[in-house]
Formats: C-alpha cells, structure tokens, sequence
C-alpha cells in the first residue's frame, strides 16, 4: 500500500515491525523480501512516484575535494532511487575485492565472495538479468556471431570479462504495483527523515523523526530500523542525528562518511585494429551497449578487459575495467548530447532541466553533426568511424580523508546539507597507467591492433584536477563494513557498531569497490539482510513483544 505522508496529521506515530528508510534499489529489494517472510513494513521514501525540484533540492551540497558532481541527475530522490538514472550494468564483484591485498591500504571485506553468492543468483531475478553465468566463453558461444567474438590475449597477463545489462530495472515502477497490494508493506511517499532518535546511552534506535516539504510532522517507531538512503545520504542522516552522540550516531570513531568513494573514469589514446578484429562489437562500448545484436538468452552483455589477479599483485595496482570506445561524427557536440539524451529518455531514465523543445532546436541547428552522429551510432557503418579511444574505470583506494560531512548550508527540512570530498589517489592513477599499458602491450603482442597511448598520469603535477576524472555516481564507503568497530561503521551482517536494531543497507557498506558495477551487489547484500532481520525477530523476541500496530494514536 502507499501512502501520501503529507495527508497524515501532525504528531502521527506509524509503527510496524520493521522501518526501511528509503525505496531505492536496497530499500524495495528489502521490503519485498521482508513481506514474503510475513514482516510487517513500512518504507519511508522522501519523494514521490515521480522527481520533482523541491525534493530533488534536498540532495544538493558542496563539493570539498576534486570538482565533483553528485546531486542533479547521478542520484534520484523518488520511488526506485538511483535505478532511475542507472544504464543498466551488472557484474558481481570479483573474488579478489574481498580479499585483504597488502598494496591496497584498508581493503578487505569481513566476507568473502562465497557468502554472496547465491543471492548473487537470486539478485538476477530482481533486476532482471540472464543467466547466472559470466563466463565470457559461454557468452560467445550464446551469441554466436562473427562479429561478437572474444579478442586474443597471449600471456595472460590481461583477462575478459562479461557484464550483463538489466533492461534496466527501474525499481519504482517495476514493482510499483506488487508494492500496492503487499498486505504487509505500508510505503509512505514524501516521507524525509530528518533525525534518527536513540535511547540514552544510544544503544537503541527508539523512533525516527520524518517530515514532509509540505510542513507536516510525525515518527515512526519500530523494532529494527534499516537506513537504505544511499552512500551519501546514510552519512549524513547519522551525521545529523547527534542529540545523544554529539559527532554523529555510530560515529564514535570518526568513522561515519570516511572512505567515500567513486570509480572514476578516463578515456586515453587510440587503437587502429588489424581488419578482422575492426568489426568486433564486444568491447566496444558504443556497440556493446544495451545493443540487442549482443545478447543471448534475452540479456544483453558487454566485455572487458582486466588485469588477472596475479598481475595486479604483480605491478600493486588496485582493480579496473577497460574497454574501447569508437569516436563518431558529431562525438562532443552539442548535437551529440541531446541525442543521447533522447536515447536516455527512450530508456526512462531521469534527466533533470532536460527540456525537449530546447533539444530540437540545438538538432536543427545542427544537421551535419546530428545526422552523422545517429547514422553511426544507430546503422554502425565502420567507415564512419574517426576514431577508437580506450575507456576504463579504476577501483578508487578507500581513502579516510575521502569523506562526506556536514555543510553550514541547511535545506528547505532544517537539515545540514552535505558537503562530499571526492579524492582520487596515487594508486588510482598507477592503476590507469599500468592497465593501458599492459593492455596496449597485449593486443599488439596478439596482432589486435596497434595502440597509441597519451602520456602516462604518473609525475603528472595536474593529476587529478586539470586532468577532469569523471565519477560513475557510485557512492561507497561511508558507512564500511568491519568486523570491528575501531575500522568499520556496520558488522559483517550490516548491523550497526554499539546500536542493537540499527542496520545499513546499499553501497555506503562496501569497504572496498571492486572495478564493477554495484547494483548487483546491493541487490545481493540486501536479501542477505532480509534473512537476517527475519532472524533478529525469531523468537524469543517475537513472542515477548506483541506485532506492531500500523498507526498508533497520537
């Protein structure tokens, strides 16, 4: 059921068993679950079925570190969360990300990759993905296509990989109607939470404050509460909620909003391809993409290339992916932009200050660039292609001074906006250097192509600020997973250090990042959860406390 918070009454208490704090990929993953495990629910989400600019002003703050754009259009503050700007990419993290590497300072989860896996398989039902199977082999075989094939690499030194595309799963409207008619999930919309309310000493959340823009005001108590609000908004409810815990809740160690991190992203130099590997689609993400000639079994997939684990320890580097990116007529202009642009609308996803009567005009008054670039990027003739850049994302050392604070500025609740310090590191830029490099070096040494690199990042006094990394809108760390609490903000099963029925879904758990996309992963974590709330409400406690009414009097 859904529910409008703004047409409660002030002083309003809503209870139930379980409070999720926000409807994004984790959220609705855990409301769904739970209400299959019989959990009474209720799911506050600060917007709406749709975005809208009061709300999505609540998601603005400053940027501390390296310029860093993180509000408008990389998160969505309504129904579904960030999987209304996602594209779509899926792959798990690679056994190594969980592995403590001494060349990689604080990395290590409190879990390996086999306590993931199989709601690592059951995460493809959610989001919609093939089979659970990333074996670039199968892939090509599945495909089968001469276009669609795997690229020589001699030494092993470099390997492939596969990601998957969700269609994408926009998770608001995917499953807006199972959300409707869940007997036990009650979702308030325009719900903000403003403050997390603890006993004291604050070893227990007792309610949560929630407002709306509208101006109304009222809580809501439950046994277990879960912050699933995304990496950086965890940070900064905690941050703010500090009647109890001056620094901010569970954040006794200085701990809360450190580690932020994102996967920056770089293209460099340029590849000119022997004949028969010039018509490749696989690795090249201008044909690989959401492309239906690059799939099998109803899923569509792209490759990459990484370094295998012994290389990475080998050469100290941190984990990446990289692939090609061919430059087409009208690439950069104004034409291109808004054509993509449209291709994002034709794929729902959220795009704010677009405006479309703005966008024709920019395409009339530029035919050549418009009507090169649709013809490449839609009939794919090679001759047209200009160019073929190498385009990889690193994964960013988890770094304590990369962090997530509180800015003077309040928003329109009261609230301290955020101030977010994005700071990409020495290894992330060895790491760029040394997989273009050995990459460059191993499609030669396979009479793939010959490659033409840009000057290394490493002595480079501009690194990282003239240089422009862009992030990829995956905001990890700030709440980091440790089995202690001197070195992580949540245990092993994403329970709060020191706070009994607090609990912190989504990527603000990651310790590290890992090279791949997170959704998958979130998904994953999150059903994991729901087994574990389920079990932290087994009885005993469940036959010592009687079920939660929905809405308690005022």
């Amino acid at each position: 059921m859904f529910i409008d918070a703004r047409e409660l009454e002030s002083g309003t208490t809503i209870a139930a068993d379980v409070c999720v704090i926000g409807a994004g990929v984790a959220g609705i993953t855990l409301a769904r679950e739970l209400d299959r495990r019989g959990l009474r629910t209720c799911v506050l989400e600060s917007g709406g079925y749709l975005p809208d600019d009061e709300t999505r002003d609540l998601y603005r703050g400053e940027s501390a570190g390296v310029p860093y754009r993180f509000a408008d259009g990389c998160r969505s503050r309504f129904l579904g969360g960030s999987s209304n700007c996602w594209g779509g990419w899926c792959r798990p993290l690679d056994e190594l990300d969980f592995e403590r590497r001494p060349w990689v300072p604080h990395s290590g989860w409190p879990i390996g990759r086999a306590a993931l896996e199989p709601y690592y398989a059951r995460a493809h039902d959610v989001l919609k993905l093939g089979p659970f199977d990333y074996d670039p082999a199968f892939w090509e075989r599945a495909v089968g296509r001469a276009d669609v094939r795997r690229i020589p690499l001699p030494t092993g030194r470099i390997v492939d990989s596969i990601s998957q595309f969700s269609p994408p799963a926009r998770m608001g409207s995917l499953y807006r109607g199972e959300l409707a008619r869940a007997e036990g999930v009650r979702v308030y919309l325009y719900a903000n939470v403003v403050e997390i309310e603890t006993e004291r000493p604050a070893g227990a959340v007792r309610s949560v404050k929630v407002a709306t823009l509208s101006g109304r005001r009222f809580a809501a108590v439950a046994r277990l509460f879960v912050l699933a609000t995304g990496g950086i908004e965890n940070a900064r409810l905690l941050l703010a909620s500090h009647a109890v815990e001056p620094a901010g809740l569970g954040n006794g160690n200085d701990l809360v909003g450190r580690y932020f991190m994102d996967h920056p992203r770089i293209y460099n130099g340029s590849i000119r391809f022997a004949p028969e590997w010039s018509r490749n689609k696989l690795f090249d993400a201008k044909y690989s993409y959401q492309n239906p000639a690059v799939a099998a079994h109803g899923t569509r997939i792209a490759g990459q290339f990484a370094l295998a684990p012994k290389t990475q320890a080998d050469e100290g580097v941190a984990n990446a992916r990289v692939w090609f990116s061919s430059v087409f007529p009208g690439d950069g202009t104004e034409a291109a932009e808004v054509l993509v642009r449209l291709k994002h609308a034709m794929e729902h996803k959220e795009q704010p200050g677009r405006s479309v009567a703005r966008d024709l005009l920019t395409l009339l008054r530029h035919p050549v660039d418009s009507a090169g670039f649709v013809v490449a990027r839609f009939f794919q003739p090679r001759v047209l292609v200009k160019d073929v850049a190498f385009q990889a994302i690193v994964e960013p050392e988890p770094d304590p001074d990369a962090r997530v604070t509180l800015a003077p500025e309040r928003d329109r609740l009261g609230m301290n906006r955020v101030r977010v310090a994005w700071r990409p590191g020495e290894l992330t830029r060895r790491t760029f250097d040394r997989n273009f490099a050995l990459l460059a070096e191993e499609l030669e040494r396979g009479r793939v192509g010959v490659a033409r690199l840009d000057p290394p990042l490493a002595g480079r006094a501009d690194w990282p600020a003239s240089l422009h990394p862009e992030g990829t809108w995956h905001h990890m760390g700030t709440t980091r997973m440790h089995d202690s609490p001197r070195r992580g903000v949540v245990d092993r099963h994403c329970r709060m250090h020191g706070v009994d029925n607090l609990y912190v879904a989504g990527s603000s758990v990651f310790p590290t990042a890992g090279a791949n996309f997170p959704t998958v992963t979130i998904v994953a974590l999150a059903l994991r959860l729901a087994e574990r709330l389920e079990m932290a409400l087994a009885p005993p406690l469940a036959d010592a406390t009687a079920r939660a009414p929905e809405v308690a009097a005022k």
